[in-house]
């Protein structure tokens, strides 16, 4: 597996360059996602899910090959299940995933800590979820009422986590 090399970047910075930009081409996510990664700093093009209570396309995207990419998951926000545990966040790592943001909760935070991949979301909760094979994929999804799509480029680090339409020029 080959990952790209990140370009230097700073959330504060590219929000300087961007702050007048009124085309929605440059996006802020609400200070709402809490850091459960051993990477606090990743970015890369934007995978898309969105499920509710049911990680199957979760799973089914970090067990793939990430190749640098950060796997964005509309998880509806809920706060009863976990979308992402110790063993999909060791297979994201694995795999190759730049990152995981996820709008819903996480479990197995210690074992998270380790997997040297970035993990945002919302909260813990040890509860996992139902496999029903529900949900989608690739699509335009809503976090925190803000857009994000297929391809966008996701830059996180320890002040936020911002979401352009195409990559930062180095």
């Amino acid at each position: 597996m080959t990952q790209t090399p990140a370009v230097s970047f700073a959330t504060c910075d590219l929000c300087d360059a961007h702050k007048n930009d009124s085309s929605g081409q440059f996006r802020v996510l609400p200070p709402v996602f809490s850091d459960f990664g051993a990477v606090q700093k990743f970015s890369g093009p934007v995978v898309t899910v969105k499920c509710f209570e049911d990680n199957s396309l979760v799973k089914a995207a970090v067990d793939s090959a990430g190749e640098g990419r950060v796997l964005v998951v509309d998880g509806g926000a809920s706060l009863r299940r976990a979308l992402l545990g110790g063993n999909l966040g060791a297979a994201a790592a694995r795999n190759g995933w730049a990152g995981v943001v996820i709008d819903g909760c996480v479990r197995d935070v210690a074992e998270l800590a380790q997997c040297q991949t970035g993990i945002r979301a919302l909260a813990a909760m040890p509860l996992p979820t139902e496999k029903r094979q529900q949900g989608q994929q690739g699509i335009a999804i809503q976090i925190q009422q803000v857009w994000v799509r297929p391809g966008d480029w996701l830059y996180a680090d320890e002040d936020g986590i911002v979401v352009m339409a195409s990559p930062q020029q180095a």
